[in-house]
């Protein structure tokens, strides 16, 4: 980053640093310095408004009728201040901040679990291969219901108490009690350093195309991405489909530099520039292990920031397909300000704009509710099915290296559009798989019953039988889930993928996950097809 960069971002953190640390400990020296304050000024001059902020806590703390907390009503005094900003400027409290680092930095100390908060009880959905919890018997499936004898379950347990009864200094050990079917088990995990890569599956589809999964940008994505290729080109590689759907972003220089994998030397991948902020360019050097070979990209309304950033380069610079659904519109850029209690500053510090220089930023101006409310509006004004045509046409036009026509504001529009999935994609599916149903369904009613041989077995052989799709009806209906014979029959093929799948990844792994969904999915088959025709 350039000095005066650097020197304005400096100035900035010390005047949020001030502000926040005032609200902080102004109560402490208001009632240390109250009567000297008295004495040495008129009652008549203005206070400050860092003053009347701290002046107002204090008051508050010592005369309120009621008992309060400080803290969090300085929280919210840091949250009504970024609300008149932008949409993506946050404070984050310490266990938030930390928890944020630890998913984009790739490591925590912890047992090696993920899990997932089903029916008021914490379930283990994967357990991390090698780690501390597989070591310890640990098993997908498993019910954690006490954490060093304190019970975790009912509905006043929340993921900040989970993470820090469970994660801790590396090298203690944390006692467990788990319910595994019908039994109780009791484990002692001695917590380790956990390294998580970036990458969730990488697989062939066919021969010499390979899939790769991507759902953030974080501090190692550049480097298993790279691992990953170098492992396929080994059994022939040489087309790519890289997903990056639902991929809400991360790093911007994650982002950079995995688009430096498959651009050739000097070339112009973003560059950003903001009030404070002059402009900063990033290009491409030598180091691409993917700058040949057809690519293409899989994006859609819940792909932002980072993954805009690489979609746009690759669109820019016709280096590969962008293929799928318009994307969300983030086209700002956070810098993270820290605090000595571990809590964060996530402040928008500028803009970032694609080599043809569009801005894919969506209008913020009208609050952030309706900000957000713009992706669910797609869904209801027909735009994802492809029923509506995209009001990006309207916005300024700008070009391509080979002089396609594109456009900026609202996100990146794809290449190539197709339209979400409805022939059995209803309301009844999202309830049964949001509520956790199908999930708890494929432990209690489907694993450790069957024995796949191989994942190729499983994925040819496998499917729900009436019986079991009847039994799945039947607690949906007793966790008053509402449907008609009609809406479930709809939903029938949607709901057997999800099970299949959710069964696949309890014996074979997020691999196992995506080979089975994908098999089915229209965009990866529209993909498939573009790359037999390019």
């Amino acid at each position: 980053m350039q000095p005066s960069t650097r020197r304005n971002l400096t100035i900035a953190s010390l005047y949020t640093g001030t502000l926040i640390l005032g609200m902080i400990i102004g109560p402490k020296f208001q009632k240390e310095h109250a009567q000297k304050r008295s004495v040495s000024a008129p009652r008549f001059v203005a206070e400050s408004g860092v003053e009347k902020v701290d002046r107002v806590l204090n008051i508050i703390e010592e005369n309120y009728v009621d008992p309060v907390k400080v803290d969090s009503m300085q929280d919210l005094a840091i949250n009504q201040i970024l609300k008149k900003l932008d949409p993506h400027s946050a404070y984050l409290p310490p266990v938030a901040a930390r928890r944020q680092f630890e998913d984009l930095d790739g490591n925590y100390n912890g047992i090696g679990v993920e899990y997932q908060f089903l029916n008021d009880t914490v379930s283990v959905i994967s357990v991390h291969k090698g780690g501390p919890a597989e070591k310890s018997g640990m098993k997908a499936g498993d019910q954690i219901l006490k954490v060093s004898g304190e019970s975790i379950t009912g509905p006043q347990t929340n993921p900040q108490k989970i993470i820090s009864l469970i994660k801790g200094r590396s090298g203690t050990a944390v006692d467990l009690l788990l319910k595994r079917t019908n039994d109780l088990k009791k484990v002692s995990v001695k917590r380790e350093k956990i390294v998580v890569s970036s990458i969730d599956a990488a697989y062939f589809l066919e021969d010499h195309t390979g899939y790769i999964k991507i759902s953030k940008f974080g501090a190692r994505t550049d480097d298993d991405f790279a691992f990953e290729v170098n492992r396929m080109r080994k059994k022939g590689l040489s087309n790519l489909i890289l997903d990056l759907r639902a991929n809400g972003g991360g790093y911007l220089n994650a982002a950079t530099a995995l688009a430096d994998q498959f651009l050739p030397d000097k070339k112009l991948i973003v560059y950003t520039k903001g009030e404070h902020e002059p402009r900063t360019d990033y290009f491409a050097t030598q180091k691409g292990v993917f700058e040949k070979g057809k690519l293409v990209v899989l994006i859609d309304e819940h792909s932002a920031s980072a993954s805009e950033v690489f979609a746009g380069a690759i669109q820019d610079l016709d280096r590969g397909l962008i293929i799928g659904r318009r994307s969300f519109g983030k086209g700002l850029v956070q810098e993270q300000f820290n605090f000595g209690d571990g809590s964060a500053l996530n402040l928008t510090v500028a803009r970032y704009y694609t080599p043809s220089g569009r801005s894919i930023k969506r209008a913020y101006n009208n609050g952030s509710d309706k900000y957000y409310q713009d992706v669910e509006n797609r869904f209801h004004n027909g735009e994802v099915a492809g029923k509506k045509a995209d009001s990006l046409q309207k916005h300024k036009k700008y070009k391509t290296a080979s002089g396609r026509v594109i456009y900026d504001g609202g996100g990146i529009t794809p290449d190539i559009f197709v339209p979400v999935d409805t022939s059995s994609y209803n309301n009844y599916y999202y309830a049964l798989n949001a509520r956790g149903i199908l999930l708890e369904f494929v432990y209690k009613n489907i694993v450790r019953q069957i024995s796949p041989m191989s994942l190729n077995h499983f994925i040819d052989n496998f499917q729900i039988s009436e019986d079991q799709y009847k039994k799945l009806r039947d607690i949906a209906a007793s966790k008053a889930i509402k449907f008609s014979q009609k809406d479930a029959m709809k939903a029938r093929p949607a709901i057997q993928a999800q099970v299949k799948a959710l069964t696949a990844r309890y014996y074979f792994g997020n691999e196992g996950f995506f080979r089975v969904r994908n098999g089915g999915d229209k965009v990866i088959a529209r993909a498939l097809e573009s790359l037999k025709k390019s």
